[in-house]
């Protein structure tokens, strides 16, 4: 067994990266921003200046603000500095009412709100927020991090890819196997926590119409003659319709893993409902869920904290591997889903978080349940293929470097494109 000193670190590292979040944590971080830069200032800002990296304008611009009916980063900014409090971190805008909605507007009218790229050298994560009134203005500014407050200097000192928490402790998929199959389960049934969460925004995402209402399209008589009353569809279904509701602005907690809510739906919902409807234990269940959040950690400790491959093929290499392990793989097979997964999602970009992310995720978790099948027929892509590695941990850095860093320039087109339309 691990040694308790590392669990301990672990169990650390997965409380930091495995939090609750309302709405799309870009938006919410710059609200989160904000609130901070109000409270310093102590009054109601009469002017409020957002200057953004470009990842997070990107991931920002087109997604639904949790009970607004709005998208964007105008009435995120102007809840922030009207209602929100830092306390909250990524639940900022919980104490939302029609009347701080109507407020909200009225402040955008009235064109208080300046937002821009930052300009020079920043972290792919830095919101910096300046609120101002008559002669009063303060600074707060979040890099690294969705809630990683700094300092202008210690901004400035930042690496383009730094992250102040995720590299704690240095994961390989053997210490994450070994950690989620054997560690004492006192010590990690908080986990069961995300299912709470990510399976009830799943739910409550069949009261409205969200988004594309993908979740509910594959549940219609139309998509069951296609898809079958199956695990599968079952599968997919609840995992678009927590994202539908989550990025169609529903005002519904989610528990997010390594900064973003899709990603902690994408890593949860599918092995939850693989266990349910596969009859395993509790135990099984739990030990999943650990072993496909700690992956999906693991993955982005080198991908970064925003990047130009989508979160989505992370997640969903962590949820294949979860329900590999469901279907009783040991850890040979395991990575085989892992190798499977980087054979078929690579490349796969982030064009921005959006209502459209449900058919993203869709895809990702139909690989995932694919490539957890295919590994328990002992198949897996060899290294003779494309740029799987005989090693495992060599091939999740394969796809952490192309996502990292040779899509740097395909980060900068797609935010081009988004920037430049009409």
């Amino acid at each position: 067994m691990i040694g308790k000193e590392t669990r301990d670190r672990i169990i650390s590292l997965v409380h930091q990266e495995v939090v609750p979040a309302i709405g799309c944590t870009e938006p919410m971080a710059v609200a989160l921003c904000t609130a901070k830069a109000t409270e310093l200032l102590g009054c109601r800002p009469e002017h409020i200046e957002a200057k953004l990296s470009a990842n997070i304008l990107k991931n920002a611009m087109g997604v639904g603000i949790p009970g607004t009916g709005m998208i964007g980063l105008p009435i995120a900014i102007a809840l922030g500095a009207l209602i929100g409090k830092s306390e909250y971190q990524l639940e900022v805008l919980k104490d939302i009412t029609p009347e701080a909605i109507e407020e909200g507007k009225r402040y955008i009218s009235e064109e208080r709100i300046s937002i821009g790229l930052k300009e020079g050298e920043c972290d792919k994560l830095y919101i910096e927020i300046t609120v101002s009134s008559g002669e009063k203005s303060q600074k707060a500014i979040i890099a690294g991090n969705h809630t990683h407050f700094v300092t202008g200097d210690a901004a400035s000192r930042m690496s383009s890819d730094s992250d102040d928490t995720s590299h704690e402790i240095e994961l390989n998929m053997r210490l994450v196997y070994d950690f989620a199959t054997t560690a004492p389960l006192d010590e990690i049934r908080f986990i069961e926590d995300t299912r709470t969460y990510n399976m009830n925004a799943a739910r409550e995402a069949l009261k409205g119409n969200y988004g594309h209402n993908l979740g509910k399209t594959i549940d219609r008589p139309m998509a069951k003659g296609i898809f079958g009353n199956s695990i599968f569809s079952h599968i997919i279904s609840r995992t678009a319709s927590a994202c539908d509701a989550r990025m169609g602005g529903a005002l519904i907690p989610v528990m997010s893993n390594s900064g973003s809510g899709n990603q902690g739906i994408c890593a949860t919902n599918p092995v939850c409902v693989y266990a349910k409807e596969n009859e395993n234990t509790e135990e099984e269940l739990i030990r999943a869920l650990m072993l496909s959040h700690l992956t999906a950690i693991y993955i982005k400790q080198s991908l970064g904290r925003l990047s130009a491959l989508c979160g989505c093929v992370v997640a969903s290499i962590g949820s294949s591997v979860g329900i590999t392990y469901l279907m009783g793989g040991d850890y040979e097979r395991v990575c085989y889903a892992v190798k499977n997964m980087i054979a078929n999602l690579t490349g796969m970009i982030c064009d921005g978080a959006k209502p459209s992310c449900s058919l993203k995720i869709t895809s990702g978790v139909s690989t995932a349940v694919l490539s957890a099948l295919l590994s328990m027929e002992g198949k897996c892509v060899s290294s003779e293929e494309g740029i799987v590695d005989d090693c495992v941990d060599k091939s999740i850095h394969n796809l952490t470097a192309i996502g990292a860093d040779g899509m740097g320039i395909t980060d900068e087109m797609v935010l081009k494109i988004m920037t430049h339309k009409g």
